[in-house]
């Protein structure tokens, strides 16, 4: 491997442009799918996924946001959007005040469960039937490597 700011070797060129290019046209297919389907982006439907694998099926704003590897300014307009649809509502912390949780609405929760379905029929249709079991094992393997 090269390192120290030097141009990138062919073969790096193409496993870098690759992965970056792949990973572009499966969001902009599984967004598009969603919007068509259920009227909710990508974004939107990954904010329901890890409200409804949450304990209480409830997240701070700012844990939201990081898990969703978004600033909190662009997670609030987000949840704004979600609020204004009737998917999710705001829930003040009793404890205190600062904090403000966001949980789904009973809508909220029917809309995620349906696009889950056309969602992960995505995933699998257009990244992981391209693979072997195998192959899957080993780009789990290689992003851990990368996510940790």
């Amino acid at each position: 491997m090269q390192g120290n700011g030097k141009l990138l070797s062919e073969l790096e060129l193409g496993a870098w442009r690759g992965m970056l290019r792949v990973h572009a046209t499966l969001v902009r297919e599984l967004d598009a799918e969603l919007e068509r389907t259920h009227r909710l982006s990508l974004s939107a439907y990954e904010v329901l996924l890890l409200l409804h694998e949450a304990p209480k099926r409830r997240l701070r704003m700012s844990e939201l946001a990081e898990s969703a590897l978004l600033s909190l300014s662009g997670m609030t307009r987000l949840v704004d959007r979600l609020v204004r649809a009737g998917l999710v509502e705001r829930e003040r912390c009793a404890d205190d005040g600062r904090v403000t949780y966001a949980t789904p609405t009973r809508e909220g929760s029917r809309v995620f469960r349906a696009a889950r379905v056309t969602h992960l029929s995505g995933v699998r249709t257009r990244f992981l039937s391209r693979y072997s079991t195998l192959e899957v094992e080993a780009l789990g393997t290689a992003w851990r490597r990368l996510d940790g």
